[in-house]
């Protein structure tokens, strides 16, 4: 019998910023010669050797983004598919990071432009499946809900 391995080695970020009272996502648009080129998404990333999920979730947003984190929370969730490249199953821990409204984007050579947007913008340009699913989770738990201080990092 023949198995696919599940394997962690990436994070998947989803920044929030109230301005006003609304919540907007950060969603970066993938450079056009990249992996998933021309697609919108949210901060994610590889896990580098000796570091935890956590850690790389804040390295993965100052390299891509610039931005200061002020909160950050695990979801308790992970997204998961199948990477045909790697024939593997690929599980990457959630993380949710509250930013300062004022705070400026500086992107670096992955992606080409960025759009704070609304949740419902968000669900309509996001690429894949488990992301709306995701970003609907996070709705739910994180506006129109008060994060558990459980959950917070």
């Amino acid at each position: 019998m023949f198995e696919v391995p599940v394997k962690c080695f990436s994070v998947s970020c989803y920044l929030l910023r109230v301005k006003g009272s609304v919540h907007e996502v950060l969603l970066l648009k993938r450079a056009a010669n990249s992996v998933f080129g021309d697609a919108w998404c949210q901060v994610a990333g590889s896990i580098e050797e000796n570091e935890t999920p956590i850690d790389a979730a804040y390295r993965e947003i100052r390299e891509e983004t610039g931005i200061a984190v002020t909160e950050m929370y695990s979801t308790m969730e992970c997204e998961q598919y199948y990477r045909a490249d790697l024939n593997c199953i690929s599980i990457l821990p959630v993380f949710v990071l509250f930013v300062d409204s004022a705070e400026m984007v500086t992107l670096n050579y992955e992606h080409s432009e960025y759009r704070w947007v609304s949740f419902e913008e968000a669900r309509n340009l996001l690429a894949f499946p488990i992301q709306k699913k995701m970003l609907e989770y996070i709705e739910r738990q994180f506006v129109f809900d008060t994060p558990s201080t459980r959950t917070k990092i």
